[in-house]
């Protein structure tokens, strides 16, 4: 990500919006989708308000809602600022932990060996790390602590400069968001992947994400996994989905539809000062995703038997011309 129950049917306007998308591209007939463990990354950002000792709090709140990774942001404001945004005040002064936008971001920011106190904390806990870098001098520095996967954030996906560090002298998986992404972009991304050496294209994890705090729902655009399956299960590792909507149904329906991955802001408290806490899930909403998406999970099998054992006794029981088969006219 960048910062940080209905009719079948769809409304006339969506419903015209989607077959008017549908007919101007071409897209193969679907291939199966294969469901694999949900995995759920808990973004905490910089919700920990530059205080290591809350970052390591909320990573321990994630490990308890069920959650397989833990993730941070690492900046370097300077790096990736102009001199204008970096003197510029904040946009919502009170969302602002310094006097320009700048001394804000510097705030929020911990460094690289504070990052590998929290992967500490992380091992020792049985939570995986993670971290959303966007820049080279930030992609270095997680890349030394060597953590099981990275994540480059919507804004950064054309970066090549700094992925070109991510793909080749790092040996983890990438994780790569694609909101205010063009379609073409994608691709470029998916193709910069491949040409790396070794196996580098199968370590990429591409999620479907829409850059916007909160989204509204009409703007998650679901229907985009789709054609991501349909383009790309052959040339990435996973698909993946990075929420900014409200609530927790939508990430089950972006499980069903092959997002493997689920990213979702986390916080402690929604009222706590910054920008990302208010579209950021609290320690019950996390959990009963993690609750949710392993129950959808376990849900999407076909049936072994046409009657299944948990039926056999049902039907001797209750299904006409079983219990009474003596007495039915054949």
């Amino acid at each position: 990500g960048f910062n940080q129950d209905s009719e079948l049917s769809l409304p006339v306007e969506r419903a015209d919006r989607t077959m008017s998308a549908a007919k101007k591209q071409k897209v193969e007939e679907n291939p199966v989708i294969e469901y694999h463990e949900p995995k759920v990354m808990a973004e905490i950002g910089c919700n920990h308000m530059g205080d290591v000792e809350i970052a390591k709090e909320l990573l321990t709140l994630a490990k308890q809602a069920g959650c397989e990774y833990g993730k941070f942001q690492k900046r370097n404001p300077k790096e990736l600022l102009t001199p204008e945004q970096y003197a510029a005040p904040h946009p919502n002064p009170r969302n602002s932990y310094g006097d320009t936008y700048g001394a804000h971001r510097e705030f929020l920011e911990l460094s690289v060996e504070q990052h590998g106190e929290l992967k500490k904390h992380c091992d020792e806990i049985g939570l995986g790390y993670s971290c959303s870098v966007w820049d080279i001098t930030s992609a270095k520095g997680i890349v030394s602590i060597n953590p099981d996967l990275i994540k480059v954030g919507s804004p950064s996906n054309q970066h090549w400069e700094m992925q070109k560090i991510l793909r080749d002298e790092y040996t983890g998986d990438v994780h790569i968001s694609t909101g205010m992404t063009t379609t073409d972009e994608v691709e470029k991304i998916v193709q910069f992947w491949e040409e790396g050496k070794g196996d580098a294209k199968n370590r990429l994890i591409l999620y479907n994400c829409t850059s916007g705090y909160p989204v509204p729902f009409e703007d998650v655009c679901l229907l985009e996994l789709k054609k991501l399956h349909t383009k790309y299960h052959k040339r990435v590792k996973y698909l993946g989905f990075s929420g900014h909507h409200l609530g927790i149904a939508v990430d089950v329906a972006a499980y069903a539809m092959g997002a493997t991955w689920n990213e979702r802001h986390f916080t402690k408290d929604r009222t706590w000062k910054g920008t990302d806490h208010a579209a950021s899930l609290e320690p019950a909403g996390l959990s009963k995703l993690c609750r949710d998406l392993k129950a959808t999970w376990k849900c999407m099998t076909y049936k072994a038997t046409d009657i299944l054992p948990i039926e056999s006794e049902q039907r001797a029981k209750l299904k006409w011309g079983c219990y009474n088969a003596a007495k039915v006219v054949k």
